[in-house]
């Protein structure tokens, strides 16, 4: 196998690593953030049951309890009261922009108020970003003495959630770009597949021989070669890193014509050189007293 297809093979490999390797970071990151998404969890309760607390305070009840926290779904929660009260919705809405206000996570949300004893709606109103698009209804009505739940839905799950999905939103993203690399490649992966004992197509660095067509390949670039610049190279592609006599090049080339000429094949391999300097790793050197050798790296 030549230098150009081992290079490609291991970048194609060293690529496929680094992508596998990102691709774990980013899944163990969007799932060890669990620790997190209990403290945000456990710190949106807090806040919630503050709400409670202080509604209680705004009512004038300081010595009954706020009951637990239920969370009722993905994004929504439940305050339930140990006594019955009364309260301005006013408090109520003052309570929840000064404590929700604050987090851009929490700041998108539907409160609703109900009757404990059939679960019939007696209050309600949504807060915003936009407060353009807020819906607030029946302010400064008081609300008499009754078993009242609070329901608070936030339009976000949570921004730990939508950490997770960011992440995880990444994957397909990663795929697709290692997708478009391995398609780029493709004319490399096409020279590759070429059969490596043809007789008329050789590998030389990131060169690909062409005797029959007499052309050098590089990546997009061809190079034209005379007939004899095309019968020289093969030789050397034939055996490449080995020394070629002298004699031998000028025998096969010029002998059936008749004539051997001590500087044609010098002006040859000078011709060469300057085409192959293209690829650094790729050069005709001179063994002095013997011949040539394509040394390739």
């Amino acid at each position: 196998m030549s230098t150009y297809q081992k290079l490609l093979n291991s970048n194609g490999k060293n690529l496929l690593g680094i992508l596998s390797l990102v691709l774990a970071s980013v899944a163990f990151v969007a799932f060890s953030i669990d620790g997190d998404d209990d403290f945000e969890k456990a710190r949106v309760e807090i806040l919630i049951r503050k709400v409670g607390h202080e509604l209680l305070l705004r009512s004038g009840d300081s010595v009954s309890r706020v009951l637990p926290v239920n969370k009722i779904s993905v994004n929504e929660y439940q305050i339930n009261f140990e006594h019955e009260f009364s309260f301005l919705p006013d408090s109520l809405i003052n309570i929840t922009q000064r404590l929700f206000g604050k987090d851009q996570q929490l700041a998108n949300y539907l409160i609703k108020v109900l009757n404990c004893s059939n679960s019939s709606m007696v209050y309600g109103y949504a807060i915003t970003n936009n407060q353009r698009d807020d819906i607030v209804a029946c302010i400064g009505r008081k609300l008499p003495t009754d078993c009242y739940t609070l329901t608070i839905q936030f339009k976000s799950s949570s921004f730990i959630d939508s950490k997770r999905i960011y992440l995880l939103g990444g994957l397909p993203v990663l795929a697709f770009a290692g997708l478009l690399f391995f398609k780029s490649r493709k004319p490399a992966k096409t020279l590759q597949k070429l059969p490596t004992q043809n007789n008329d197509l050789f590998y030389l660095g990131a060169f690909l021989f062409d005797y029959k067509n007499r052309k050098l390949i590089l990546n997009d670039n061809t190079i034209d070669l005379t007939g004899t610049e095309s019968k020289v190279l093969r030789i050397f592609a034939v055996s490449p890193n080995k020394v070629i006599e002298r004699n031998r090049i000028q025998k096969e080339i010029w002998e059936d014509e008749g004539v051997i000429v001590g500087r044609s094949l010098d002006m040859f391999i000078s011709k060469l050189r300057k085409k192959l300097e293209q690829d650094e790793q790729v050069k005709i050197v001179v063994i002095r007293g013997i011949g040539y050798k394509l040394e390739v790296t």
